[in-house]
């Protein structure tokens, strides 16, 4: 157990000070909301690309969020080291769970075994954030400990405290129902008559079904309800976003445990993995990707042979579901398996030799991945203090999501809404790399003001500008992690620059044309055209005498707009009805002018729409508008 502490503060004590990452800066959105409800931090509002969502759709219950509420209270605001020296206790708990449960699987192993788990990229990497994946881990591992102690003991005390674990696992995340199965396929094997037992195994779904019940009476709405619609909207559960995530995951079930280790464990998988090797060389040739691909088929055909065994079921059960309930593919979600995998690998690796190789192979690549990790999410930190005296003096827009999000918003920045209107003097801080919207410049220009590369020591890459990574998503890779020797990322701050509009006529595809768009026109399809959402305004260069005003535009046959109306300089001066899809110009009944150097022209429509997978509000289609 002592060996087991020291690694863990091995793991996390050097990453004290790592930046606000990832899915952090919603969470603690969560958290700052609890301090106003301390009972609904789910209820807050926040910019996620571009569009204000819901925190209700988030995909993980509220327990993170009511823990950093608590920590956010203690200490009065949110401080990385005290923040994270918190969350090494989950680190602790899960460690210790895993020490149990090997102790009762892999007695004559049971530290190596422990120690394999704690080198999982993920358990390493991950356990560094303030994201709900390890406090989840760590109530999962205690309660299907305590859980198995009860019935091998029959022991009413271990089962109530089994019962409390699986409740807090429960409101960590949505997959620990998947305890469900898993607990009750042991109870089957080794004390099916215990009828308490059979209950105490249902905890996550009742916890799961009380807590929507609470909200929907308190607050009229199921967060279920609302996370499928976010589901639908965005199109996660789309059939590419689904067999993306079934191969990222087998890739990272590969990688758990060093490669090394894999075919000495799991040998007679031999034919399965050489099999996955060469189908993988089609997809990518990178060993990066065939390699633990290969060893993840390995692992999951190896357990479906042996799937009598209680760790080989938990492992089929749990990657199972996560085939059916995930779609990014990220490492993080297969943390509920570690455990059986490195108890599997301790007990069957026949060569002592490979088993600490690959524990150090492994210990090695994990710290570099996690220094890796920390020079990245640092480098947004250090961008943004360089910049805080400008942001303070101007309005500052943050176009892109995690730790540059989160640093600029602590320094009064704005997250950019889609469609948003910018303004001559502001400042607009942009990443390449995390999800940037497009957007225009509101009739001004933009003008560069600081620019810097995010760079690391090391060149591997979980994620960043051409990396072929799956470790946090499966859109951006298939790899179980990346080398490269490029920027993570690069970030820009640019001044907007007041600029005169130069045409009186506005082509949609016109080269001036994102800086004469103003507000409320997306970004260019087809070489053609733009959709605008329910109301778009542009900037014109007014003509020399009065002309004709027209708006080109296409009504789709989804579309339900059927009224537009036209303004100049805020005042109407043309409305029109139409009573079909089509293409139609939309004209003013007589000559107009504007004064002075610029004119706005504003369009209205009536109605909006948005189709699933695109999140904006669609009005109409604009091919030009302006004076002709």
């Amino acid at each position: 157990m002592l060996i087991i502490l020291i690694l863990v503060g091995v793991l996390r004590v050097p990453f004290l000070n790592q930046a606000v990452q990832g899915d952090d800066v919603y969470y603690l959105a969560g958290a700052e909301h609890a301090q106003m409800d301390p009972l609904h931090p789910g209820h807050a509002r926040y910019v996620f690309l571009g569009d204000v969502v819901d925190m209700r759709g988030h995909p993980h219950p509220p327990l993170n969020s009511w823990i950093l509420g608590a920590l956010l209270a203690i200490f009065g605001d949110i401080r990385e080291i005290p923040f994270h020296a918190a969350y090494v206790v989950f680190s602790l708990i899960a460690a210790l769970a895993t020490y149990a449960l090997a102790r009762r699987f892999v007695p004559e192993r049971a530290l190596e075994a422990t120690v394999l788990v704690l080198l999982v990229p993920a358990f390493a990497v991950n356990g560094n954030s303030l994201e709900a994946d390890l406090p989840f881990l760590a109530f999962w591992m205690g309660g299907l400990a305590r859980f198995i102690g009860a019935v091998d003991r029959r022991s009413p005390k271990q089962l109530a405290a089994a019962c409390f674990a699986l409740a807090l696992a429960s409101l960590a995340a949505y997959q620990a129902v998947v305890a469900i199965p898993i607990l009750w396929l042991y109870l089957w094997r080794n004390r099916r008559q215990w009828k308490a037992a059979w209950v105490v195994a249902l905890t996550p779904a009742l916890v799961l079904g009380a807590w929507q019940v609470f909200e929907r009476l308190s607050t009229g709405s199921l967060p279920a309800t609302v996370l499928a619609g976010y589901v639908q909207s965005y199109n996660l559960q789309s059939l590419s976003a689904k067999v993306s995530n079934a191969a990222a995951l087998t890739v990272h079930a590969g990688w758990m445990i060093f490669p090394l280790l894999v075919p000495v464990a799991f040998r007679s998988a031999w034919p399965f993995g050489a099999a996955a090797a060469v189908g993988g060389l089609f997809i990518d040739t990178s060993p990066l990707f065939w390699a633990p691909f290969a060893c993840g088929v390995m692992v999951v055909a190896w357990c479906a042979r042996a799937w009598r065994s209680f760790l080989a079921q938990w492992v089929l059960v749990f990657f199972a579901a996560s085939l059916v309930l995930f779609f990014a593919g990220s490492a993080r979600y297969l943390l509920p398996m570690a455990a059986p995998v490195a108890m599997l690998a301790a007990r069957e690796a026949w060569r002592e030799w490979a088993l600490r190789a690959a524990i150090a192979c492994q210990l090695s690549l994990v710290l570099a991945l996690s220094w890796t990790n920390y020079q990245h999410w640092d480098g947004y930190r250090q961008f943004v203090r360089a910049l805080a005296p400008e942001i303070h003096r101007k309005r500052t827009w943050i176009n892109g999501e995690w730790g540059l999000r989160y640093y600029a918003e602590t320094e009064g920045g704005l997250a950019l809404r889609r469609g948003q209107a910018v303004r001559a003097g502001d400042l607009v801080l942009a990443s390449d790399l995390a999800f940037p919207i497009p957007f225009t410049s509101g009739g001004g220009q933009l003008a560069p003001y600081r620019e810097a590369d995010i760079t690391t020591t090391l060149p591997l890459r979980l994620i960043g500008l051409g990396a072929r990574s799956a470790y946090s998503t499966a859109s951006l890779g298939l790899r179980a992690f990346d080398v490269s020797f490029g920027p993570v990322d690069k970030l820009r701050a640019n001044v907007v620059v007041a600029r005169k509009p130069v045409l009186e006529y506005l082509p949609m595809n016109a080269p001036q044309a994102d800086q004469q768009i103003v507000s409320g026109i997306f970004e260019l399809e087809s070489g053609q055209w733009r959709w605008m959402a329910d109301r778009a305004s542009v900037l014109l260069k007014p003509p020399a005498g009065a002309k004709l005003l027209r708006v080109d535009l296409y009504i789709p046959d989804a579309a339900p707009a059927r009224r537009v109306s036209v303004l100049l300089d805020g005042k109407t001066v043309v409305e029109q009805a139409f009573d079909k899809p089509g293409s139609y110009a939309v004209v003013t009944p007589a000559a107009v002018t504007g004064s002075g150097d610029s004119a706005t022209l504003t369009i209205v429509v009536d109605k909006t729409f948005s189709v699933p997978g695109d999140h904006r509000q669609l009005g109409v289609i604009l091919s030009g508008a302006g004076w002709r």
